[in-house]
């Protein structure tokens, strides 16, 4: 029921992401009507504190990432096929902005802190891009970081595989300013180009 609640929540914020900017920016107040009044802060929809463990070992809060654009991305390397596909179009991406790469620090933290050690999560981001910084934690440390961007998760037993479960998980791509607030999401999919503009055209706002 939990992870049900999280994702109609998702659904929800997403909506809410694509409504607003369906608004002109030109419409007047009487135009864009009483729900206009009250604008959601999308700011504050995803993101927050955390504190983590990067894949070296070193303690890693959000703090430490202010000043870059941040692609916050979500999974665990035990992931068969959603996490490899998003970590290839961050890492394309990031290859594409060439020098404006500097400019942005992709992260991957783990749904799965207990077999995603920093060790194990080293190996893993090694395979594709040097600048993708892995990031675990205690259970309750994952627990605020994914609840701060509204990541449901839920693990699902599979008895004919190795690991023994899988851990579903949303796959979405967030896009988060110098100052660490949100600017917009990436959904499953998205070609890495269009990633690469969006975060061309954030960089010159």
């Amino acid at each position: 029921m939990r992870w049900i609640l999280s994702s109609l929540l998702n659904i929800a914020a997403i909506a809410v992401i694509l409504a607003t900017v369906a608004i002109s920016p030109r419409s007047s107040a009487h135009e864009q009507g009483v729900a206009s009044s009250q604008p959601p802060q999308l700011p504050n929809l995803f993101g927050g504190a955390f504190s983590l463990v990067d894949h070296n070992g070193v303690p890693r809060t959000d703090r430490d990432f202010i000043g870059k654009f941040q692609l916050v991305n979500f999974g665990y390397t035990n992931c068969p096929d959603i996490c490899p596909t998003g970590l290839t179009t961050i890492s394309t991406a990031m290859d594409s902005l060439e020098h404006e790469a500097d400019r942005v620090q992709p992260l991957f933290i783990t749904v799965d802190p207990a077999r995603d050690t920093p060790e194990r999560l080293k190996a893993y981001v090694g395979k594709f891009h040097p600048r993708l910084i892995g990031l675990s934690g205690s259970e309750a440390q994952i627990r605020k970081a994914a609840k701060a961007y509204r990541i449901h998760r839920s693990k699902v037993i599979v008895d004919n595989t190795e690991a023994g479960y899988l851990a579903n998980h949303t796959p979405t791509i967030f896009l988060m300013a110098p100052d660490g607030k949100f600017i917009t999401l990436f959904p499953h999919g998205t070609e890495p180009q269009f990633m690469v503009d969006a975060i061309r055209r954030h960089m010159t706002n």
